[in-house]
């Protein structure tokens, strides 16, 4: 199934990235760390070039993306103009599309199957670039959402090392929308702790200041920084 297009709206205001960013200074000195611990994930999925040209004249890096095949659409030019750009995929990704996504994505956030960890494998042996990949945990098991198991995360983090040969760095969670996101937040939090792992990617526009407080590391922002995404036609 193809993407939807991206959205053609009106380029974000610069208090929305000015006020994020106030938001993220703020958690990090309530929860006594330092700003430079956390890496603010601007995502621009469904938003076009007019509107993310804005944030990048800010001086914002580092943005995410859901779908492989809008942001090869978008990105390479945008890229091409500002050096320095860093491209998060924070969404499901298909295993026939892990050769693109290795060439396009910095990081990869959504390693969540023995299958993609076999492709990754087979395709870090083909090119030199070696994205940072983060493991999704379903912390509510919830059966709509992609991610491991609380209960196996252990064993699948295993596998990606041992079987697969693949440095995981992180974990990336997203709490039930109906639910206190903290509890989800700390369970992601212990099982990287007990992996060894250093990386957090969890919160968003609505609990960002939250997972800071239980030690997030990339924190992913769009509707408060880029504005309301119009629903599907």
């Amino acid at each position: 199934m193809m993407p939807p297009p991206a959205a053609s709206l009106t380029p974000s205001s610069p208090s929305g990235l000015d006020a994020v960013e106030h938001e993220i200074a703020h958690a990090c000195r309530d929860a006594r760390r330092d700003r430079a611990e956390v890496t603010l994930v601007a995502v621009s999925k469904t938003f076009d070039a007019d509107a993310i040209k804005p944030v990048i004249a800010q001086g914002q890096r580092v943005f995410g993306e859901n779908r492989v095949q809008e942001a090869k659409g978008k990105w390479p030019e945008l890229t091409a103009a500002t050096p320095g750009i860093a491209l998060h995929l924070i969404g499901p990704l298909q295993s026939n599309k892990v050769k693109e996504a290795v060439a396009l994505f910095d990081t990869i956030h959504s390693v969540d199957r023995d299958s993609l960890c076999e492709a990754l494998s087979k395709e870090f042996s083909r090119q030199p670039r070696r994205p940072e990949l983060f493991v999704q945990i379903n912390t509510g098991e919830e059966p709509q959402k992609a991610g491991i198991a609380p209960a196996d995360a252990d064993a699948f983090i295993a596998r990606c090392r041992e079987t697969y040969g693949l440095a995981i760095t992180g974990l990336m969670c997203i709490p039930p929308v109906d639910e206190t996101p903290a509890p989800h937040f700390a369970l992601t939090a212990k099982i990287a702790a007990r992996n060894g792992l250093t990386k957090l990617s969890m919160g968003m526009s609505a609990d960002f200041a939250t997972a800071i407080a239980f030690g997030a590391t990339h924190v992913r922002v769009g509707s408060a920084i880029f504005g309301t995404r119009p629903k599907p036609v």
